[in-house]
């Protein structure tokens, strides 16, 4: 009876251990097609990223720009970046071709493991170079790109594909479960500071981030004057991030359903604010939520609107033109075959477990510091600052900036005129007719805000300097001396612009590089 019961018992737990398993395995498994269009929307993000940084590519990472390499690493005490070993031009162009090259190889799953991690060396080193350029976005990102080392992103839709074996639809692994993870957490941790902001908490927060002109554009400007959609806007959305576990409790069509209201919000974003690439980010980290279910549906769709067979047939003519040999081939035949297994599984566990179980406990500490829930131990702080990713994701938290915020430049020539060497005009202290386009680029308006309000008041030197050198180089008559304001027009919803002026910094063009009021 007593062996009956112990039986009984034991089959009890077992079977309870089976259901939680499956329950957990059901909740971070992600389907391989979700993989493939996560890596081909990466490499496609890291493309428009490049083009889009390539524009100003002389002024955010050469010597003849904003932040020169002496000034680099003199500011930052460790600074990672291949980027720096040249402040030439050439050299930065050479390093984003090379990249886009390697964003190629994944968009198409050529090598994809290997690209994947020159893909995100690469862009750390990007965002390690230039600091003062970075959002939310970037950080973002980085993180999206480190969790896909961990991914088997080219078992479908790539060239890479021709080499497995494996019968599978679906994976479940730490990689996927951390990549899932992070999602939530940005969600998680940007509710609860969202939570601790009145203005959030009352539904104003939208109404007063559409007032800061220098933000909204296309729809934004006409939603600028739409005061209760705004605030409707601004409870729907703080519903959807405090309901965002859901993305992870939820499965099959429902997880379908609530990932689609995610990523119209970000669509949403896409069209009414300058925020860069973070909704574009945000869609392509989405995209892993979406189940089987849903790709098989639209798997029977493209067959039946008939691109599916092009497709396959494209991709069967590119897995047959690129070579098959791998690198691991190669030292399969040089290493001595017995050693090799017991190296290769090792390799296998310390890289596919070990290290992501180890970052994803730090990535979850950080953000639970960032909320003041815990602190992070010194040796894990160490680790996530190498890597940079410590996280906080504040976007708009806990409270929004209403104003919108422009400089004006006014630069003494050496004829005694006066000019705005920023904007390339007249001294103008009126509110430009719109804020949005008194900066060139995304990446110029957060430079410049970043400016303004930074710890280091070095690095407002380094921009007038810039701005002294820039004008000198392109106008026969010279600038002598700049003086940097940034100007706010205060207005809340409902009144009349209040614009303050607010002197930052004066600048000799013949003096030295750093000059301190």
């Amino acid at each position: 009876m007593t062996r009956a019961l112990l039986t009984n018992g034991r089959n009890r737990l077992l079977t309870a251990l089976d259901t939680a398993s499956e329950w957990f395995v059901r909740r971070f498994e992600i389907d391989l097609r979700a993989l493939a269009a996560f890596r081909i929307a990466l490499g496609t993000l890291v493309i428009v990223d490049l083009l889009l940084r390539s524009r100003n590519l002389t002024a955010f990472y050469t010597d003849d720009g904003v932040l020169p390499l002496e000034a680099l690493f003199s500011d930052y005490s460790s600074v990672y970046s291949l980027h720096a070993i040249s402040g030439e031009a050439w050299v930065q162009a050479l390093l984003f071709f090379v990249a886009g090259c390697f964003a190629v190889a994944m968009i198409v799953g050529y090598r994809t493991r290997l690209a994947t991690v020159v893909s995100w060396l690469l862009l750390f080193s990007l965002h390690a170079r230039n600091p003062m350029v970075l959002n939310g976005g970037d950080a973002l990102f980085r993180m999206l790109f480190l969790w896909a080392i961990f991914l088997p992103l080219g078992e479908r839709w790539a060239i890479d594909a021709r080499r497995t074996d494996r019968d599978r639809t679906t994976v479940a692994s730490v990689g996927t479960m951390a990549v899932l993870l992070q999602i939530l957490l940005m969600y998680v941790t940007n509710s609860i500071h969202k939570t601790r902001s009145d203005v959030w908490m009352s539904g104003d927060a939208l109404v007063e981030i559409f007032q800061a002109d220098h933000l909204t554009y296309l729809l934004g400007n006409v939603l600028a004057e739409q005061f209760f959609l705004l605030r409707a806007f601004s409870y729907v959305w703080m519903t959807l991030i405090l309901l965002s576990p859901l993305l992870i409790v939820l499965t099959g069509y429902r997880r379908a359903i609530i990932t689609t209201l995610f990523v119209g919000m970000h669509l949403g974003m896409l069209v009414t604010l300058k925020i860069g690439l973070f909704p574009l980010i945000s869609v392509a980290g989405l995209v892993l939520f979406y189940p089987p279910v849903v790709w098989d549906r639209m798997t029977t769709l493209a067959t039946r609107i008939g691109i599916t067979t092009p497709l396959r047939r494209g991709l069967d003519r590119l897995q047959r033109s690129v070579p098959r040999r791998s690198i691991r081939d190669f030292f399969a035949t040089q290493v001595d075959r017995p050693v090799l297994p017991t190296v290769r599984t090792r390799s296998r566990v310390l890289f596919s477990t070990v290290v992501p179980w180890l970052l994803l406990v730090l990535i979850v500490l950080s953000n639970a510091s960032a909320v003041d829930y815990t602190e992070v131990p010194d040796p894990g702080e160490n680790v996530l600052d190498t890597a940079d990713a410590d996280q906080s994701w504040r976007m708009f938290a806990p409270d929004p900036a209403s104003d919108a915020r422009w400089l004006v430049v006014p630069g003494k020539l050496e004829d005694g005129t006066r000019t705005d060497v920023f904007h390339g005009s007249a001294v103008s202290w009126d509110r430009p007719p719109s804020v949005e386009d008194a900066y060139e680029t995304a990446r110029w308006r957060k430079y410049a805000l970043n400016t303004r309000y930074a710890d280091n008041e070095n690095h407002l030197s380094y921009f007038a300097n810039y701005l002294c050198n820039r004008w000198n180089t392109t106008h026969e008559t010279g600038v002598e001396q700049v003086r940097l304001y940034g100007l706010t027009d205060r207005a809340a919803p409902y009144e009349k612009a209040r614009i303050g002026v607010y002197e930052l910094h004066e600048y000799d063009c013949s003096g030295e590089f750093i000059q301190r009021e």
